[in-house]
């Protein structure tokens, strides 16, 4: 491996769900994978904090975030680009209805009953 060669970094996809801090955004990415034994499909949710130098990336926004190099505590990745821009009205997120479900059953307000 020559020196000005990278070694491939991850890429994932997620929604904004904070932007209230300078140059830091917080992203809610969301993975399914099969269980290994009863191959029932899992929907796990992780949040990470990445860098947003611009601070283009608004709460709602559906983004692209990168690996990268540790830039403070709990800082690894980086914003790459707004995938989806995302309307945000009255606390809650137009385009991902399972995240305003799930908020919802969280605060006992609302539901399908």
């Amino acid at each position: 491996m020559s020196t000005t060669e990278r070694t491939r970094r991850r890429t994932v996809e997620g929604i904004v769900t904070s932007d209230k801090m300078t140059q830091t955004i917080t992203v809610l990415v969301e993975r399914t994978y099969k269980h290994p034994k009863y191959g029932k499909y899992i929907r796990k949710a992780k949040k990470y904090h990445a860098h947003d130098e611009e601070g283009t990336a608004k709460t709602g926004d559906l983004v692209e975030i990168v690996e990268c190099r540790p830039m403070s505590k709990l800082k690894r990745w980086r914003l790459v680009r707004v995938v989806r821009a995302g309307a945000v009205t009255s606390g809650t997120i137009d385009f991902a209805p399972e995240v305003v479900k799930s908020e919802a059953a969280k605060s006992g307000k609302g539901g399908d009953a």
